[in-house]
C-alpha cells in the first residue's frame, strides 16, 4: 500500500463513529428480583421518567410512556432515557413471567413499585439499563426508596441521574 493510501486509511479509520462502549450499571451476578405482586391491570395511564442511569456525560431528556393493559401483555408507547440514549418504545411487551416483560427482545422486570402505583422502578437482568417512572412529580422519599431498591439489586446507584 503506498503511504498515501495508508495515511488515508489511518485518516478515515479516525474519523469514524466509534461505537457506543456496552455498559452495565448493576454488578455481574448479583441477585436481583421482580416484583411479584406486579399487576399490570393498575399500571394503566401515562407515565414520566424520572431518573435513569447512564454513563458519566452521557444525557438525554426525560421521556414518557403510555401503558395499556392488553391481553398477555402491556401496550407501550413513548420515549424514554435508556443509558443516556432516547428510544422510541411502542408495541406490545408480554408478561413473561411475574414482575417481568419482555420489551423489544428484552427482558424489563419490574423491580418495585410503591402501594399506590404511582412510582414505577424498571431494571434489566443484564443491567444494560434502569430507569424510574412516576405519574408526576416524584417526592423525595419515593426517590429514596427506589434509590434503595436499586441498590438491593445490585445497581450501581452513583449512576443514577434524576431527570
Amino acid at each position: 500500500m503506498s503511504r498515501i493510501g495508508l495515511a488515508c486509511a489511518l485518516f478515515l479509520a479516525a474519523c469514524a463513529a466509534k461505537a457506543p462502549v456496552a455498559t452495565a450499571f448493576r454488578a455481574e451476578g448479583s441477585p436481583i428480583w421482580s416484583a411479584a405482586a406486579f399487576q399490570p391491570a393498575e399500571a394503566a395511564g401515562t407515565w414520566r421518567q424520572v431518573a435513569t442511569f447512564q454513563a458519566e456525560g452521557a444525557s438525554c431528556r426525560a421521556g414518557s410512556v403510555v401503558l395499556t393493559p392488553e391481553a398477555g401483555g402491556l401496550r407501550m408507547e413513548g420515549t424514554l432515557c435508556l443509558a443516556g440514549v432516547a428510544r422510541n418504545v411502542s408495541g406490545l411487551a408480554p408478561v413473561t413471567g411475574p414482575g417481568r416483560l419482555r420489551v423489544a427482545g428484552e427482558d424489563w422486570w419490574i423491580l418495585w413499585v410503591d402501594t399506590g402505583y404511582r412510582t414505577l422502578a424498571i431494571g434489566t437482568p443484564s443491567g444494560r439499563f434502569g430507569l424510574l417512572l412516576d405519574r408526576g412529580a416524584i417526592p423525595a422519599d419515593r426517590m429514596q426508596a427506589a434509590r434503595e431498591i436499586f441498590d438491593f439489586n445490585g445497581y450501581r446507584t452513583a449512576a443514577m441521574t434524576a431527570l
